[in-house]
């Protein structure tokens, strides 16, 4: 049996795309005959505070599900002010060198990256000739800070760049979750080892069964992170609520002003249920007519995991946000795409939506594709060899 350590910044019982992505790859991995641990902090996410349960401890080891977990302490926060991301991310480094110091760390080493400054502690105190680190990229920084907004091409940006490099260069073997990923690693260090492994989802789905009342407004659903990249805020302001009622899940930094909004500006037809389980959502979602995955600006590397998910859920997606994720709801035919940031665009897409591509037998089909083309255990097993 193969021992494998994966460090990551998210790991349930948080939640999130990064967190589910980490957790089905260790319970894939370990049900290969590896044997799994996990590195990761006391859970915070996405509220930045330490979860109850888990308060007042450095640090706390559990065996679950026949994977070993190792929560180190960090000073949890999701403020806006960069300086307190900074110490975040520093804190969480400096329990990971700590645990390196003390503790035997396995000869395979999968990284998740970003944070940028979490790989990078890991890569370089790990990187080793007789130790296979691999770097499982999900976005690609600080060139997605750039797209953003949150750097500016100053020094501290080239000094990321900097860093950024340093991980790849020191990888023995890179994972992208998506072509874009890939591209760029391969444009900075062509004979890099890269494997592209997309976040797709592994969960048991019902048969969809959906119908629309053709006298009711469209019920359209977005569930996920209320953060700035989303844009959902700005969203609520510029849609046409002449078709649609609009349903919101999620937590994020946008939270309270989107709960404000809702509150002063009665006339928009938006809904927020708040944060529920995954599980939770994957009951509720599919009641919806269609769902939105919307990005405020395109952002080069980026797939939102949500295409799978949904997919695989067999609810039809309006796409909003360019790039890679677009040119895959439109070669499988998931859903329909509004031109990124266009407004005006998103409105008129849904206008023209047609109801009968809307029910059951639309979303056979969306969940026939997934299956097809999205399968997680196939995924695997081709992973599997390059580990």
């Amino acid at each position: 049996m193969k021992d494998v350590l994966i460090i990551t910044n998210y790991f349930p019982p948080e939640t999130g795309a990064a967190s589910n992505r980490i957790f089905h790859l260790a319970e894939g991995l370990q049900k290969h005959d590896f044997k799994v641990s996990i590195l990761t902090p006391l859970p915070n996410y996405p509220k930045g505070q330490i979860f109850e349960g888990f308060r007042g401890r450095f640090k706390r080891t559990s065996y679950e599900n026949k994977i070993t977990i190792h929560r180190l302490w960090i000073y949890a926060s999701n403020s806006k002010n960069k300086l307190l991301r900074l110490i975040a991310m520093i804190s969480y480094s400096f329990s990971l060198i700590w645990f390196f110091i003390w503790n035997k760390i396995p000869k395979t080493v999968i990284i998740q990256s970003p944070p940028l400054l979490v790989a990078f502690t890991s890569v370089f105190f790990l990187r080793s000739k007789k130790r296979k680190v691999i770097l499982n990229v999900s976005d690609l920084w600080p060139l997605a800070g750039l797209e953003l907004g949150a750097f500016k091409k100053n020094f501290s940006y080239k000094l990321l760049e900097k860093v950024e490099r340093f991980n790849y260069k020191h990888a023995d073997l890179v994972l992208g979750q998506s072509e874009e990923i890939i591209t760029h690693v391969k444009l900075l260090f062509p004979e890099k080892n890269t494997f592209l492994y997309r976040n797709y989802p592994d969960f048991e789905v019902p048969i969809p069964n959906h119908e629309i009342n053709p006298s009711e407004k469209l019920k359209m659903v977005y569930a996920g992170l209320l953060g700035i990249a989303q844009g959902i805020l700005k969203l609520c302001k510029n849609l046409d609520y002449t078709r649609i009622q609009f349903h919101i899940y999620g937590s994020g930094a946008e939270q309270h002003a989107l709960e404000n909004l809702i509150k002063t500006r009665t006339e928009l037809d938006v809904i927020y249920h708040g944060e529920v389980s995954r599980e939770e959502l994957h009951r509720v979602i599919t009641k919806y007519d269609f769902t939105i995955i919307p990005l405020l600006n395109r952002i080069y590397g980026s797939v939102p995991s949500k295409i799978f998910e949904y997919a695989r859920l067999g609810l039809p997606m309006l796409y909003f946000g360019g790039g890679e994720g677009e040119h895959i709801i439109n070669e499988y035919k998931l859903g329909w795409v509004a031109q990124s940031s266009d407004y005006n665009d998103l409105n008129n897409v849904i206008s023209k939506l047609e109801t009968l591509n809307l029910e059951s037998e639309k979303r056979i089909k969306i969940q026939e594709i997934a299956f097809e083309n999205f399968d997680f255990n196939s995924q695997l097993n081709k992973l599997v060899n390059f580990i």
